[in-house]
C-alpha cells in the first residue's frame, strides 16, 4: 500500500482519535482482496477498555465516513476498519510508552548493554528501573526500544 495513501488516512484518522482522548499508536492500511483493510492501534494512560475501542472505532469510521464527502482515500477503494490496542509485544519506544508500564518487568539495552528490571518511575527525560534490588536510571537518549516481560504469578 503507498505510503501516500496511510499518510492520507492517518492525517483524517490521527485528529478523530486524539479528539476521543486516545493516543494513536498504530496505522496500518493493507490491501485485503478488493478492500483495504485499516488496522488502527490506540491507546491512553490506564489502558484500552472494550467501550474506549468502540468509542475510537466509531470516531475513526465517522471522520473517516466525513472525508468521504470529499473525495477521501477511499473513493476508488472499500475499507474494512479495525480498531484495537497495542499487544504487549508493542515496543516501548515513546516516555508515555515507558509511564504506562510502571510496575511492569521490561528488557532494554541501555546504551550497549542489555538489562531487565521492574519500570519504577518514567519522566520526560528518561526511566528509572529496579534491576536486582538495585536503582537504575537512563535517560530516553540512552534506551533502545524495551520490550514488557510476560510474569506469570
Amino acid at each position: 500500500m503507498g505510503v501516500e495513501k496511510r499518510n492520507e488516512i492517518e492525517a483524517i484518522v490521527k485528529p478523530a482519535v486524539e479528539k476521543a482522548g486516545f493516543d494513536l499508536e498504530g496505522l496500518q492500511v493493507t490491501k485485503a482482496g478488493r478492500r483495504l483493510l485499516v488496522r488502527v492501534q490506540v491507546d491512553k494512560d490506564g489502558g484500552i477498555s472494550l467501550d474506549d475501542v468502540a468509542v475510537a472505532s466509531k470516531a475513526c469510521s465517522g471522520a473517516l465516513d466525513a472525508a468521504e464527502t470529499t473525495g477521501g482515500p477511499f473513493a476508488d477503494d472499500a475499507y474494512t476498519l479495525e480498531v484495537s490496542s497495542p499487544g504487549v509485544d508493542r515496543p516501548l519506544t515513546e516516555p508515555r510508552h515507558w509511564r504506562r508500564n510502571i510496575g511492569r518487568l521490561v528488557a532494554v539495552h541501555i546504551g550497549e548493554e542489555p538489562v531487565t528490571g521492574r519500570v519504577v518511575a518514567a519522566s520526560e527525560r528518561g526511566i528509572e528501573l529496579e534491576v536486582d534490588g538495585e536503582s537504575r536510571s537512563a535517560t530516553y537518549a540512552e534506551l533502545g526500544s524495551g520490550k514488557v516481560q510476560i510474569e506469570l504469578k
